[in-house]
């Protein structure tokens, strides 16, 4: 198996856990923090959802460009987390190894800040996303949510 099929493997089977998680969120607890150097629970699914539509440009461009944008409401950051989850999934299925080794810029802010081969960015940005993950999910008790089964159930999980 290529690091290109485990990606895909690995991606099919996290992109549910994302779901539930951000499924989770109390829709009016969305600027809970845990601390003031936190950032917000809305942040977090921003900047997971943002990094998503980055993974896509970078493996489908071999350019990826992070901006400043405020979020969109809650429900349309979930339509765009899922759609761009599906875009990335597709991209990264039609290529072939030569394409998921190509190099891509990395552009913060309109300046160009790295290259790197599209599949070691991606890789990155995933390990990135299940770390924010794991933040929105330890959110969750104290936003009044339940936190959903992830790598096994949870105490908040029916099966639990």
């Amino acid at each position: 198996m290529t690091s290109r099929e485990f990606y895909l493997e690995r991606r099919r089977a996290e992109v549910p856990v994302f779901l539930r998680v951000l499924k989770a969120v109390p829709a009016d607890q969305l600027s809970y923090k845990p601390h003031d150097r936190s950032p917000s629970a809305e942040e977090l699914i921003w900047t997971l959802t943002k990094e998503l539509k980055s993974c896509v440009d970078a493996a489908s461009q071999q350019r990826a460009e992070w901006n400043s944008q405020p979020p969109p409401p809650f429900n349309e950051m979930l339509q765009l987390f899922e759609q761009w989850s599906n875009d990335l999934t597709d991209v990264v299925a039609g290529m072939d190894e030569t394409k998921w080794s190509k190099t891509a810029q990395f552009f913060y802010n309109g300046k160009m800040v790295s290259e790197q081969p599209i599949g070691q960015f991606l890789w990155f940005i995933l390990f990135d996303a299940i770390h924010h993950r794991g933040q929105v999910s330890a959110y969750l008790r104290p936003m009044g949510g339940k936190v959903p089964s992830i790598y096994g159930p949870s105490a908040d999980s029916p099966s639990a």
